[in-house]
């Protein structure tokens, strides 16, 4: 059991910075919860043993046990990554609206430099360029 979900682990593309580190440590857990499980399992057999219950119906208690961690630990795993993605997407929002602002704030300093940005000096391109042409047709007709 813990071998595959160690294989699963691996299967996954690495993720970077606090995704990976949050990767790391929800592994880290389970491998805990696996350890966890096996000691519960140790003290379930060792109570029904002294208690005399024996053969199929440790069996089914264990089995059960069993189930029992596997669904919770599923549980966990889709709640773990829907945060992680919900964290990722605000990040990237975030990300994405701080860019804007650094932009707005380069574009205010370099009017306030009265020094002319990308666009500007694009939109003055061809303004020229419109005008060079209504030149030269003007000097085709005066010909």
């Amino acid at each position: 059991m813990a071998k595959s979900k160690a294989r699963k682990r691996t299967k996954q593309a690495p993720a970077s910075g606090a995704a990976e580190t949050l990767r790391a440590s929800w592994a880290q857990a389970q491998d805990a919860l696996g350890a966890a499980q096996a000691e519960v399992e140790k003290q379930v057999r060792a109570a029904l043993k002294q208690n005399k219950i024996g053969g199929r119906q440790a069996d089914v208690v264990l089995q059960d046990l069993t189930a029992r961690f596997e669904k919770e630990r599923r549980k966990a795993q889709r709640h773990f990554e829907t945060q992680v993605a919900t964290l990722a997407g605000r990040v990237q929002k975030g990300g994405k609206a701080a860019g804007r602002r650094v932009g707005q704030a380069v574009e205010h300093a370099l009017a306030a430099l009265n020094i002319p940005s990308r666009r500007e000096v694009a939109d003055l391109t061809k303004k020229v360029e419109q005008l060079s042409k209504k030149i030269d047709a003007l000097k085709r007709r005066r010909r």
